[in-house]
């Protein structure tokens, strides 16, 4: 069983700490900020997982904001951070900063990014800003992606021609592949992927409740 609340402090003193010794070298700083966003990410989906939503929405806003800050002085294809920056705001509901990420991330070019997680990210983008066709495009580029769970691109497309049957599908298949897996982020056991498409999900009215120790017991809410 996970410690939740154990795992919510020790992310939080972590965020804390790295926040308080923030380097002056500009590669050592945009390291140190994507541990940052990584580790409010995880006290964000800790506190979610106890039901306290509130204070999981303010960490999650928070790992989506320092992703961002982390992007200047990023490597290039650092495609990682928009990513993981798209996937805190719709987890979070905050739909206006999600439209705001997607199209940081596609002016940063995600879209011709030659990276499978740039593609992927573009094509997030796109359904989160309703540019349907354009998400479509991006896609048709993932089948086959080492990195990307085939459910991943499944529910995506399912999403953009509103397939309740074939999301249900794609989405459980996607639950199942998050609990077969012996490695988390920060070590915190929670399918992320899911909540967030889950978000996206209700945006285009196919509400599905999930059931998983990797979720939160409380069913995702439309964002208005």
């Amino acid at each position: 069983m996970t410690d939740w609340e154990e795992r919510a402090a020790s992310a939080r003193a972590r965020f804390e700490d790295g926040e308080a010794r923030l380097p002056d070298d500009a590669d050592e700083r945009q390291r140190q900020l994507t541990r940052m966003g990584n580790v409010a990410w995880s006290a964000g989906l800790s506190l979610l997982m106890l039901g306290r939503r509130e204070e999981a929405r303010e960490w999650l806003l928070r790992s989506a904001e320092t992703y961002r800050r982390s992007w200047e002085g990023a490597p290039p294809g650092s495609w990682g951070r928009p990513l993981g920056a798209l996937k805190c705001r719709l987890i979070a509901e905050d739909i206006e900063g999600a439209r705001e990420d997607a199209r940081w991330a596609l002016a940063a070019d995600a879209a011709g990014s030659e990276s499978q997680i740039g593609r992927y990210t573009a094509a997030l983008a796109h359904l989160v800003l309703g540019q349907d066709e354009d998400a479509a495009l991006a896609v048709a580029t993932l089948p086959g992606a080492e990195h990307i769970p085939p459910a991943v691109g499944e529910a995506l497309a399912a999403l953009i021609s509103r397939d309740a049957p074939a999301y249900e599908a794609a989405i459980r298949a996607l639950v199942a592949d998050f609990e077969a897996r012996e490695a988390y982020l920060e070590d915190t056991p929670v399918a992320d992927t899911v909540l967030a498409l889950q978000a996206l999900a209700a945006e285009r009215w196919i509400v599905l409740e999930l059931t998983s120790p990797l979720l939160p017991g409380a069913p995702v809410q439309r964002m208005g």
